[in-house]
């Protein structure tokens, strides 16, 4: 199956016995038949893996879980990580607390100013190894909005003319942590960042080390430039790469519902995270799996 051919349940693989219903008919699907409470057989977590890489995000549904099962679950898919300027949940360094904007809790003063900042993003690209994925857990949630939206970045790229396919092969792009979380410190926290996290180069392309998959591997909160080519067509290659995420044809939207959880693989999406329920609170726990530095095989 390639990126664009729609996901049917009809030629779904054997997932011992949980339901896996796509979501839309490019990405993401809901699992049911499982209890995040409970530790997981190792046939289940193979499941929940192979639905993943299908799918490349999953959601649960009714799962109250503690913090030490969100934990435990997110270690069944790797090592987990925090984040050097993310809050995290007191006593638990691997759960980040998250509220509107990646940490910024909402007051009136700034939400024009959040809302115009909000981007389409893949996470921790300024890492030399860019997280697996992540698993989002709702905790507070507004009556109405607060979506979440996806987009699958193996398909944006499937789509590109063969020409400009074969120009970004051999293409890698800067990506700065400082291009998002600058704005929000002060100089000190600057240097501090600067110095632990120096700006990276991957592939504009990544290749998926699971699947193979050719996924476009550039976004707009990290990445700053794209390198070895003159600054004027680097800049406008740049913004049509990060135009082509806006467009619906490749994206699943989720509404949350209380104690829902999404699982999504962060080689193979963006996302997006609606900022349209002020004055409400929203506030989500999210671990982070760790992963490995992105590559490129033509």
């Amino acid at each position: 199956m390639n990126a664009l051919t729609p996901i049917s349940a009809g030629d779904a693989p054997d997932y011992a016995g949980l339901t896996v219903t796509p979501a839309g008919p490019v990405l993401g699907a809901e699992i049911s038949g499982l209890d995040l409470t409970q530790p997981l057989e190792p046939e289940i977590v193979a499941a929940v893996r192979a639905a993943l890489l299908r799918h490349k995000v999953v959601f649960f549904r009714d799962q109250d879980i503690s913090h030490e099962d969100h934990v435990r679950f997110g270690r069944y898919f790797g090592d987990l990580e925090g984040h050097p300027v993310t809050a995290h949940v007191p006593g638990y360094p691997e759960i980040l607390h998250i509220e509107a904007a990646d940490g910024m809790k909402l007051r009136e003063a700034i939400v024009p100013i959040v809302r115009a900042a909000n981007k389409w993003h893949t996470d921790v690209t300024f890492r030399p190894a860019p997280s697996m994925g992540g698993v989002l857990r709702a905790r507070t949630l507004p009556p109405s909005g607060g979506d979440t939206l996806f987009a699958d970045t193996a398909a944006i790229y499937a789509d590109l003319p063969q020409p400009l396919k074969d120009k970004l092969a051999g293409l890698s792009a800067e990506h700065d942590i400082l291009q998002s979380y600058g704005n929000r410190i002060d100089e000190a926290k600057r240097q501090e960042l600067r110095a632990a996290y120096p700006p990276q180069a991957h592939p504009v392309v990544r290749t998926h080390p699971e699947t193979g998959q050719p996924h476009l591997f550039v976004n707009k909160v990290f990445t700053t430039r794209i390198l070895g080519l003159p600054e004027d067509e680097a800049a406008a290659l740049l913004a049509e790469l990060l135009d082509r995420v806006k467009s619906p044809e490749y994206q699943v939207r989720f509404r949350w519902t209380p104690n829902a959880i999404v699982f999504w693989d962060n080689r193979a999406t963006q996302h997006y995270a609606v900022l349209d329920y002020w004055p409400v609170e929203r506030v989500v726990e999210r671990v982070t799996i760790k992963g490995d530095a992105p590559y490129f095989r033509a």
